[in-house]
């Protein structure tokens, strides 16, 4: 629990700074308009700023949601046996055009 909390604290810690960055950005543009000075890229320790509270936000959004599920198919195919590794029930369709593209079609008779 320990962990999760410091990690919560940070993920709102990048997010306030992130907003800060954000709206420093927008005050740093604004004094160059009144100033009237020619506007070339934001200040380094703003595009720091930036960067590393991004950073920060990333990390400890991974690290608070939680456990992610393996991408890798063989994970999820190393559980299943030859028998059902083809089997897809999902796909199984008995209501088809079958009937409707061929006019000579008989459904075959059901054996009792």
């Amino acid at each position: 629990m320990g962990s999760t909390f410091f990690n919560k604290l940070l993920l709102i810690a990048g997010f306030a700074s992130l907003a800060h960055a954000a709206f420093s950005a927008a005050h740093h543009r604004t004094y160059l308009r009144l100033t009237e000075q020619e506007w070339n890229s934001l200040p380094l320790d703003l595009i720091l700023q930036t960067v590393i509270s991004l950073v920060v936000v990333v990390y400890n959004i991974i690290e608070v949601v939680g456990h992610f599920k393996e991408i890798r198919a063989t994970v999820d195919m190393q559980q299943k046996t030859w028998d059902t590794l083809g089997n897809f029930p999902s796909f199984y369709s008995f209501n088809h055009r079958g009937r409707a593209l061929n006019p000579g079609y008989t459904p075959p008779e059901k054996v009792q």
